[in-house]
């Protein structure tokens, strides 16, 4: 049976449908495609104020090629060996790496010009920070220090840390708005990171066929009402329901044709029950109904309504089949002192009902 129809209605849209949480390779290019938007960004933006502070500096002509293909085709560069990689993430720790010692070797062409430099220390630690963590921002900050004292040593470039106006005006809006895009960019994985989270909640909760509650759950929901029952002097009633011969359903029709049956069974018990009653999908063709304040007799009256619905009601594509339900009714007594003991009342009265001929409702004697 297709257990998913639930969760598929009740799943976030994805930035790449191809990519999940569910294996290392996909989490890897999340974690790529996390980065690949800053870095593209930020590096372009980097452009102005880094050839602003070269044109001082007796740089040679290579490095003017460098800075352009730096900071335009490198970004996504980095992306398709993200991609093309057999451990993704392993990958773009090594292009953040990357990013690190380019910084530093700017840095140290640039002779250590304030602003820009202070730009792409902020663009490199911001980014390992919020990457990798303080470990990777340690790394960071080692090989941009490395990096830029080897280059200041091997191209002779003498430092000047004074910025012009120029650079001033070319420099500030990337300050100002890179901490932006990057707060921005963390602000939609949070969001979406909450959502996998109240989608996984669900999944914890709830049959993925139908969307009521699924087995595992819905007998914690069980135990909290008998106790609260028991404990406040209520009455309470507990069914069990069994579509009749649906294994026939199955080998007749297909499982198509059973799983409509399934949803079916439950939308009608959805629509004639109060939504205080909890319903949960016991097995695969079974269902279960805790009706906490109902007496046994209002329950029956219910379940009347149900099989009066299910009798004139026909599945598309199958007008011959009719579905019907078995059900066993037991309400909540004295006697009983554990959860247990109610359902083994239910179980037994569904048994009942199945023994007199299906299609019909039992009370637990």
């Amino acid at each position: 049976m297709n257990d998913n129809n639930f969760y598929k209605a009740e799943g976030h849209k994805e930035r790449n449908p191809a990519l999940s949480e569910d294996d290392p390779h996909s989490t890897g290019l999340l974690f790529a495609q996390r980065n690949r938007m800053p870095r593209a960004v930020g590096l372009a933006c980097l452009f102005l104020p880094l050839a602003g502070a070269l044109v001082s500096q007796p740089v040679a002509g290579i490095w003017w090629v460098i800075l352009v293909l730096w900071a335009f085709v490198w970004p996504h560069l980095a992306w398709q060996l993200a991609v093309r990689a057999s451990d993704p993430h392993a990958c773009e720790t090594f292009n953040l790496k990357t990013d690190a010692i380019m910084a530093g070797v700017w840095i140290g062409l640039m002779g250590a010009n304030m602003l820009p430099s202070l730009a792409l220390a902020m663009m490199v630690f911001i980014t390992t920070m919020g990457a990798g963590g303080p470990r990777l921002c340690l790394a960071g900050i080692v090989l941009t220090l490395l990096s830029c004292l080897v280059t200041l040593q091997l191209s002779e470039t003498a430092v000047n840390p004074a910025s012009s106006s120029l650079i001033l005006c070319l420099t500030v809006p990337v300050l100002l708005l890179y901490p932006l895009l990057f707060s921005w960019v963390s602000y939609r994985n949070v969001t979406r990171l909450e959502e996998h989270k109240r989608l996984l909640r669900v999944m914890s909760i709830r049959d993925g066929m139908t969307g009521v509650y699924n087995r595992r759950h819905w007998e914690i929901l069980l135990r909290e009402a008998f106790e609260n029952c028991r404990r406040q002097q209520r009455m309470a009633t507990l069914l069990l329901i069994d579509v009749d011969h649906f294994k026939t359903i199955n080998d007749t029709w297909g499982h198509d044709v059973g799983d409509e049956a399934i949803i079916a069974v439950t939308r009608h018990l959805q629509l004639t029950l109060r939504g205080s009653d909890i319903i949960g999908r016991f097995g695969g063709d079974e269902f279960a109904i805790i009706m906490c304040g109902t007496p046994p007799e209002n329950a029956i009256s219910a379940m009347s309504r149900v099989h009066d619905r299910l009798e004139t009601f026909r599945l598309p594509g199958t007008p011959q089949l009719t579905l019907r339900i078995s059900v066993g009714v037991a309400p909540l007594t004295g006697e009983m002192t554990h959860y247990r003991e109610w359902l083994k009342a239910a179980d037994l009265a569904l048994y009942k009902a199945k023994k007199a001929g299906r299609s019909r409702t039992e009370v637990a004697a």
